[in-house]
């Protein structure tokens, strides 16, 4: 980087001096308190609202941009994210054992085909199976290899059942849940009847999602498909439009053959783009590989701000914090303080996932002070 200044811990008296007049400082300064700081009156006004039955929340476009979410990583970069999503294909086809390597890899951390992935505990309900079939596919996949936070159970609850309470009880005794495989859909639901109405379908989805949404984590469903063909091929999930209305994506597994060894995975979700793998299972471990991608996946361009505060956030600094105007004080960034906040509040995710740098703002009495630190210090 060709920027030459000290890149330190904030001082306000060093390096803003140097870059911007006194009088400009003070003024920004002052901005920013003015537009940070909430008074009592207004939080006041908000909690009593909030106790109206009749009141509905809506965030202005400022308020949106001004508040920072919190990023959801994907767990496999490109193909996998935090949500509710569906996997069918039709039975017999080798669902499960592609469930079974999406688990293992996802427990391991060790990237699947070219995709990078994110360690994390894993629940799989293989509930169309026993534990001594668990045993033989899982060995004849990955030897003696294990994972410590790779859990099976053959049984569960239903939905409305026990089922929420016992994923509930098992993500609360494993924090870092990342994953859970419910194989399948038609075993954790009732059946008979209106169970079957798109009403019904888009419930049971719903609930998913909002358990996957509360916890931060993936459910995947596997489901199968229907006999006939459609236009669309997602159209051949079995059942109403309002299991793949609710869902946050879908992957369908597809043969030529169905003898053959090679398969198709279409892959459609709402925080990826459409993709089309080609694979081929191996026919000694029966484990998938990828062959090819149809679509190639889309980079974000470079971000220079982004790239800055990495510079700024070094192995030997691993913290900084301060207020807007010293950060753009520091930077070779031509961006003002009162828009680096909102922008940093967009791009918190990108931050975490290309730099693994934390991003925190918050109001003081001073104004407004960010932080960032690297994620393996203990400045939190």
């Amino acid at each position: 980087m060709k920027n030459n200044k000290e890149k330190t811990a904030f001082n306000p008296s060093i390096g803003a001096d140097e870059r911007q007049p006194i009088q400009k400082i003070a003024e920004n300064s002052i901005s920013e308190y003015e537009e940070n700081i909430k008074s009592f009156e207004e939080m006041q006004r908000e909690m009593q609202l909030s106790l109206d039955p009749f009141y509905l929340k809506a965030v202005s476009m400022n308020e949106l941009f001004d508040t920072q979410y919190q990023s959801k990583p994907p767990l496999i970069d490109g193909l996998l994210y935090p949500g509710t999503y569906i996997f069918a294909g039709s039975p017999k086809l080798g669902k499960s054992f592609l469930m079974a390597q999406l688990a293992y890899h996802v427990s391991t951390g060790t990237p699947l085909w070219n995709y990078t992935t994110r360690k994390g505990t894993v629940l799989y309900l293989a509930l169309e199976d026993d534990y001594r079939r668990l045993q033989e596919r899982l060995y004849r996949m990955f030897g003696t290899e294990s994972a410590d936070n790779l859990f099976f159970s053959v049984s569960a609850s239903q939905l409305g059942k026990g089922l929420d309470e016992q994923l509930a009880r098992f993500v609360a005794e494993h924090a870092d849940t990342r994953l859970i495989i419910i194989d399948t859909l038609q075993k954790v639901r009732e059946v008979g009847g209106d169970n079957y109405s798109y009403a019904n379908d888009y419930q049971i989805m719903a609930r998913l999602k909002s358990f996957a949404d509360a916890h931060g984590l993936c459910i995947l469903l596997v489901h199968h498909t229907r006999k006939q063909t459609a236009d669309d091929k997602f159209d051949m999930i079995s059942g109403t439009s309002g299991l793949l209305g609710a869902a946050d994506g879908a992957f369908l597994l597809q043969k030529e053959k169905r003898t053959g060894n090679a398969a198709t995975l279409e892959v459609s979700g709402r925080d990826q783009q459409d993709q089309k793998l080609y694979l081929i299972r191996n026919t000694e471990t029966l484990l998938w590989d990828l062959q090819k991608a149809e679509t190639e996946l889309w980079k974000e361009p470079p971000e220079p701000l982004l790239d800055e505060i990495a510079e700024l956030v070094m192995k030997d600094n691993p913290y900084w914090e301060g207020s807007p105007t010293a950060l753009v004080a520091l930077i070779n960034v031509d961006i003002q303080p009162h828009v680096i906040t909102r922008k940093l509040n967009v791009l918190a995710g990108r931050l975490y996932a290309e730099h693994g740098i934390l991003f925190r703002s918050e109001r003081v009495h001073e104004g407004r002070k960010l932080r960032f630190w690297k994620d393996n210090t203990e400045n939190a």
